[in-house]
């Protein structure tokens, strides 16, 4: 059964039990009230023509008169449809239910009705229920009756309308989403369904839509990734299957050069090896983190001595400008500095000769910030966003084999070590003004 269906059944089904209800409550209050109405007044009336006979007579006897061409019944037994009593409950007119000189109980008397002539109290009236109905009372009921059933029809017919109507746009996104999810699940990636409203409808919606292109992207990248680790590994694996199959056969000498050649390439496919491994350990969750209070400052010192002879050699400055004050943070130290490692690996790469490389902290908020500033080319910000990306190169017309080119894993790795910090890292640069990396870092207290 459809979705929509079960819809207009289910506001049927509420329709049909509320409008029962109320058909029937209805039926009965005003059945009851009315009857109630009718006999007051009837009885109001009654009182009123009884005690103005009294009133004229001074006296009940021959009352029965006033009533008898009515209300007398054939077989002659109590022939009126009321009894009177004295105030001391005595019956001093017989009629339905009572005999003269008849005492009834004091329960009895106080539910009769008093005959009230000038200040005193004439008599007691003794009325069970009227000795018939008004044809034109039981019209009225019965017009009032059918008006609430074709009320209740109606009210039906109503939901019935009404459900059909909004069912659809209830069901019109889940029909749209259900086409969406079985596109997708064929293949079809990038997907988005109309968001048309701001309740849950919607917001399932939005975060189909956002999953979508998740979904896409990953997808996209992942095609990107298997063909980017194909080409990656196929120029080292083609450099030492040349040269070995060179030297084998006599057309490259079996000398020092070219076996370090082979050597190189061995060490650069094992390092990329070392690297996808990495990122799907990070990728995983699996990666082996040792969180522990450090000292950044000193790390950083530590760092900057380090690289302090490669930089020279190539004549780049390498200058650090610390915190005033004491940073730390609960850090992997040798996790982290494989991030800087990798940062400042490209920082050397990129940067020219004479230019400089300067590595800044401070403390911003609740956060260290670290940034890592060169003076090389740069690059576009559109290009910046996606210097995180996996082999993703902002320069392509610098090919992976070139000495200045790297596996193009080491900002993702980066990336994934920081964010496992609760971290988070960017880029910003713009061409011709180097390229600045930023890390911040939540300062332990």
């Amino acid at each position: 059964m459809k979705l929509t269906t079960k819809l207009i059944l289910a506001f049927l089904v509420v329709s049909l039990f509320s409008t029962g209800i109320i058909v029937v409550f209805t039926r009965v209050t005003t059945n009851r009230e009315f009857n109630k109405f009718v006999n007051d007044k009837y009885q109001a009336d009654l009182v009123d023509q009884l005690a103005s006979y009294y009133q004229e007579n001074q006296t009940w006897v021959g009352v029965e008169k006033l009533f008898s061409r009515d209300h007398f019944k054939p077989d002659g037994n109590h022939p009126l449809f009321f009894s009177i009593a004295d105030t001391n409950g005595k019956v001093v007119i017989q009629g339905s239910g009572h005999n003269a000189g008849e005492i009834v109980s004091t329960e009895e008397l106080n539910k009769g009705t008093q005959i009230q002539v000038g200040n005193e109290t004439a008599g007691i009236l003794l009325l069970n229920s009227r000795p018939d109905k008004n044809p034109l009372e039981d019209e009225f009921i019965r017009r009032i009756n059918d008006s609430i059933f074709f009320s209740a029809i109606g009210t039906i017919i109503l939901a019935f309308i009404l459900g059909a109507i909004l069912s659809r746009p209830i069901t019109r996104p889940i029909r749209e989403l259900t086409k969406a999810t079985h596109e997708m699940a064929g293949g079809k990636f990038g997907q988005q369904v109309p968001v048309r409203s701001r309740d849950e409808i919607g917001e399932l919606a939005s975060s189909f839509n956002k999953m979508n292109d998740n979904l896409a992207r990953s997808f996209n990248l992942r095609k990107q990734m298997t063909a980017d680790i194909a080409h990656e590994l196929r120029t080292p694996l083609s450099l030492i299957i040349g040269h070995a199959e060179a030297v084998h056969d006599g057309v490259l000498p079996a000398s020092k050069e070219n076996f370090e050649i082979i050597r190189e390439e061995a060490e650069r496919l094992e390092q990329l090896v070392n690297d996808l491994r990495t990122l799907s350990l990070a990728d995983a969750g699996e990666l082996s983190v040792d969180f522990q209070p450090v000292d950044i400052n000193q790390l950083l010192s530590d760092i900057q001595s380090h690289y302090l002879i490669l930089f020279n050699q190539k004549r780049i400055t390498l200058d650090l400008e610390l915190s005033p004050i004491f940073l730390q943070a609960n850090l992997d130290p040798i996790r982290f500095s494989q991030i800087l490692t990798n940062i400042l690996d490209n920082a050397l790469r990129y940067t020219p000769e004479e230019g400089q490389v300067t590595i800044f902290l401070k403390q911003n908020g609740d956060q260290a910030e670290i940034a890592i500033q060169d003076s090389g080319d740069g690059v576009a910000p559109e290009d910046a966003v996606h210097l995180f990306d996996r082999f993703y190169r902002a320069d392509t017309s610098r090919t992976r084999d070139s000495e200045a080119g790297g596996s193009g894993l080491g900002l993702a790795i980066a990336k994934s070590i920081v964010e496992m910090h609760k971290g988070k890292i960017w880029a910003e640069s713009e061409p011709g003004k180097g390229l600045k990396v930023v890390i911040q870092l939540p300062v332990s207290k």
